[in-house]
């Protein structure tokens, strides 16, 4: 921080950054109908267009007080603030949270914040948040320390995500959104969403909820906005406010954001506790007292190691993911104008779907017999018309994409096709026919991918005329919501075929990590050996409950025992077989499971009608327990060990470029959250990495703080 400068506004120093995409705020008068003299306008833009939208540092903070300063002085009638076009502004500077190095700069980023921020709020005139495009974060708040506010009808991506990232609203907004909306709205707002993969509200929805007052179509929408506000300033409009219930209503609001914070996180992430407290304290309605101690929860927060892994995860997911490591150029890409799917069952049904509603071309699935088929078809039919009834296609769009989606018995129909990927049972000597099938119809440039998701594609290309156009293309269940796509490169696979992939991948909107040709690629081969570790803690004596719970305080999206019920116990045994087919000093196969898979069982656990959890006695009967149980801790550490190792034996062998690509792939096609950083990270904050390897896998200050 030597370059550092500092930044005054407000009477509050920060340090600044000097590499600051800085925020510049413009004040304008403009004079509108029916407002007793003019309106000071307030324009938030960073100089670069919605792609890369505005966000606040120290100088972004000090700008926006130096248009204050304008705006007051020039004693409007009202003051409002906007954005740039399709942005409001998108919340703190994150490249800045990363160099925040002690509790005091901590402390003043947050306090800066709270003083320009509230002088909108504290301000004798009416003040107005004209809300034009994306809000997230401090730019949602900016909007709530104004009196009033609007909201366009484009708008898009209107959230509080801190707690998904970590942090906590903390420029403001855990004080001010349950005192406007009510705490258990805000609780939907400030934990629920931001813990559902950061989910986002449409404008409708925010207005529904309060934040805003008024909701205009984005035609005339600023012109709206001034006159509406010029009615409020003159005393026509008098928007309605809820009434807060600051007892039992808070109560109960509390209790469910607990519930969420405690399903969603184990108590694994500080950020979303912190939320909790913070939600509690604003009972008060106290601002100095709230304003203050968010505050002290971003200094906190600000400094921890859960922290530096989500915004490490963060930008892996914004950035890594989008600049593939490994890619060929993509001028190297052929144009895919028809897909062919081989197999019509569930999994070949949702990429038939995906790829009809992202590419807009013909889809052809192929299956053995004409009920299969039909069956397959009329999946993606339905689909479609769910999609319809939910509103998110039109109805000529529904037509347009059943159109696209059909049939053929005969793979002849491939013919035209530019990619074909196949969807059939994971067996080598199958896929390998099918390959030779395909190659009898389909042209000398078409892409024969696969979904497999543990085979080798190099043996399944071997007997090919043209194995250089084979690439694994493994998606993850469910096909249209998971992110990630792992794609494989073979031995012989081309370039052409590999950029191929990749352009394909990007406009299914996926994002995609290049993989070298291994048992199981990265995300199963992980998940199988972490698995792996658990049940044979099982096996060994360790009671089902204790090994279950014993990865709670990671705090992973589901228990082990819960993601075997979820793979399918016949799948999780077939992957455990190949990887000890390839690994046998590693991976073991679980006689256990053998019988488990015999007996048709497909969970461990059984509920009652009062939710209660309880081994299925069943499985209890059938599951031969030995005499050394281990303790949960002692599960967890030798699951995390196991981890440890393999990740070190898979870079390695090249299986991916970087420690990044590894959590890249466990956080987009695991789920694993933000605040481990995937797992390299956490592995190395907890001294696993060193104890199993002899050095950590991401250098210090990577993702966590500075030594």
């Amino acid at each position: 921080m030597s370059e550092a400068t500092t930044v005054t506004a407000a009477g509050v120093t920060a340090v600044a950054d000097p590499n600051e995409v800085v925020t510049k705020a413009v004040t304008k008068f403009v004079d509108v109908p029916g407002l007793d003299g003019r309106l000071a306008l307030i324009t938030l833009d960073n100089g670069f267009d919605h792609t890369k939208p505005s966000t606040f540092g120290p100088g972004g903070l000090a700008s926006l007080n130096e248009a204050l300063d304008v705006a007051f002085a020039g004693s409007p009638a009202a003051i409002a603030v906007t954005g740039k076009p399709f942005v409001f502004a998108v919340g703190a500077d994150l490249t800045g949270v990363v160099k925040v190095e002690g509790r005091e700069q901590a402390l003043g980023v947050g306090q800066l914040g709270h003083a320009v921020f509230r002088r909108l709020r504290d301000s004798s005139v009416p003040t107005f948040a004209f809300v034009n495009g994306a809000a997230m974060g401090g730019g949602l708040e900016i909007a709530l320390h104004c009196h009033y506010r609007t909201v366009s009808s484009n708008a898009a991506a209107i959230s509080l995500p801190e707690c998904f990232l970590g942090l906590v609203p903390a420029w403001g907004g855990t004080q001010l959104l349950p005192n406007l909306i009510g705490p258990d709205k805000a609780v939907t707002v400030i934990l629920e969403n931001a813990l559902n993969q950061n989910r986002m509200l449409k404008p409708k929805q925010a207005k529904d909820l309060g934040i805003f007052d008024e909701l205009f179509d984005s035609a005339d929408y600023l012109e709206r906005s001034l006159l509406w506000a010029a009615r409020v300033a003159s005393g026509a409009v008098t928007p309605e406010r809820a009434e807060i219930d600051r007892g039992a209503g808070w109560d109960a609001a509390l209790a469910r954001g607990k519930a969420i914070v405690d399903g969603k996180t184990r108590g694994a992430a500080p950020g979303p506790l912190k939320a909790l407290e913070l939600l509690e304290l604003a009972r008060e309605n106290d601002l100095d007292r709230g304003f203050a101690a968010e505050d002290e929860a971003l200094a906190d927060l600000l400094l921890s190691d859960e922290l530096r892994a989500g915004l490490y995860s963060f930008n892996l997911v914004q950035k890594r993911a989008k600049r593939p490591v490994g890619a060929p150029d993509k001028s190297l890409a052929r144009k895919v104008t028809k897909v062919g799917v081989v197999g019509a069952g569930l999994m070949a049904g949702q990429m038939a779907l995906l790829f009809a509603r992202r590419l807009h071309v013909p889809v052809v699935l192929t299956d053995i017999d004409q009920a299969r088929l039909d069956k397959g078809v009329g999946y993606v039919h339905g689909e479609v018309d769910k999609l319809l009834g939910k509103g998110r296609v039109s109805p000529d769009e529904a037509n347009r994409l059943k159109a696209l989606v059909s049939g053929s018995l005969d793979k002849a129909a491939f013919a035209d096709a530019d990619f074909v990927i196949e969807a059939v049972f994971e067996d080598l000597g199958v896929k390998q026919q099918v390959f030779a099938e395909l190659e009898e119809h389909v042209s000398a440039e078409c892409v024969l991918a696969t979904n497999t998701s543990s085979l080798s594609i190099t043996e399944m290309a071997s007997k090919l005329a043209h194995p250089e156009r084979v690439v694994g293309f493994h998606f993850f269940n469910p096909v249209a919501v998971m992110p990630l796509l792992e794609i494989v490169r073979a031995d012989q696979t081309d370039d052409a075929t590999l950029a191929t992939a990749f352009a394909t991948g990007k406009q299914l909107k996926k994002s995609c990590v290049l993989v070298k040709d291994a048992p199981s690629f990265v995300v199963n081969r992980l998940l199988t050996r972490f698995m792996g570790e658990v049940l044979s803690s099982v096996d060994e004596g360790t009671p089902f409950e204790v090994a279950d719970r014993s990865t709670e305080p990671l705090g992973l999206p589901m228990s082990p025992l819960i993601l075997l019920q979820l793979v399918g116990s016949a799948v999780a045994l077939h992957v455990s077989e190949t990887m000890h087919a390839a690994f046998p000093e590693r991976f073991t196969v679980s006689e256990n499971m053998k019988a488990f898979v015999a007996a048709g069982k497909t969970a461990v656990w059984q509920w009652d009608a009062q939710g209660k959890q309880s081994v299925d006695p069943e499985v209890a009967a059938l599951w031969k327990l030995g005499d050394s149980p281990l303790t949960g801790e002692q599960v967890k550490a030798r699951a995390l060990e196991a981890l440890a190792e393999e990740i070190k034996i898979m870079l390695d062998e090249g299986v991916v470029a970087e420690a990044q690509d590894i959590d890249l792939c466990m956080v987009l096609g695991a789920g694993w959250p933000f605040w481990l950083g995937g797992i390299t990270p956490y592995l190395d904050r907890s001294g696993i990495s060193e104890k199993v390897t002899g050095s950590r896998f991401l250098a210090p200050g990577v993702a966590s703080v500075p030594d």
